[in-house]
């Protein structure tokens, strides 16, 4: 059912073997139930003395998702996306934009549940946010983060055509861990063989709450 007022709700991205559509608050149980354990939260998140590890890492799915509809601006915004394989929830992906309508940059994340991983599926959910942000977003780049030891974020960024974008140091627990940046341009991204493998619908009511004509 189409949302008049929130049309962000009708937004849908398909790949070959994938549905992505934004989060609803339906969607906060099981996806916290499907949260893997080497999941990296932001470490600032609100954690209650009362509750054990995954209940407290529960209610940051909860907090992180009304967050992100709460602030949203356009000069700001955060998009999670609920991605699903069948009728199978299976992981999450994130896009977000800082001052998008002048920067024309996109930020991603995303996580698979541990029994999703090793298919491919984790170039497919990011093609499809990206098919997003160069589409009718009209993006000029994408960038990215990963820790140095994880393979598997940044083979996936490489894959679809990133391009490393310098290291820098952060604290990670008690000790110094190496961040590695990667870009993506929208040339890149356009002379891939991507942008015919996606399927976009629902941006067009959306445009003015990304800041955008």
């Amino acid at each position: 059912m189409s949302n008049g007022h929130w049309p962000l709700f009708d937004v849908r991205l398909g790949t070959p073997d994938l549905l992505l559509r934004p989060l609803t608050e339906a969607d906060l149980g099981r996806l916290s139930e499907i949260l893997p354990d080497d999941l990296e939260q932001n470490p600032a998140s609100t954690t209650y003395a009362g509750l054990d590890g995954p209940a407290n890492r529960a209610a940051i799915v909860h907090q992180d998702y009304w967050r992100a509809l709460g602030s949203w601006r356009p000069e700001s915004w955060e998009l999670g996306m609920a991605v699903f394989r069948g009728e199978e929830l299976i992981g999450f992906q994130g896009l977000e934009g800082d001052d998008f309508a002048r920067l024309r940059t996109v930020d991603s994340s995303s996580w698979l549940a541990v029994a999703a991983r090793g298919q491919g599926l984790g170039q497919q959910m990011r093609a499809a946010v990206l098919a997003l942000a160069f589409g009718p977003l009209e993006a000029r780049f994408a960038i990215t983060s990963a820790w140095s030891d994880n393979a598997a974020s940044l083979g996936v960024s490489r894959a679809l055509g990133y391009q490393d974008n310098g290291v820098t140091t952060h604290r990670r627990g008690d000790v110094g861990g190496e961040m590695v940046h990667l870009r993506l341009t929208r040339e890149r991204w356009l002379a891939s063989a991507w942008p015919d493998r996606v399927q976009v619908s629902g941006v067009e009511r959306c445009l003015p709450f990304f800041g955008l004509e």
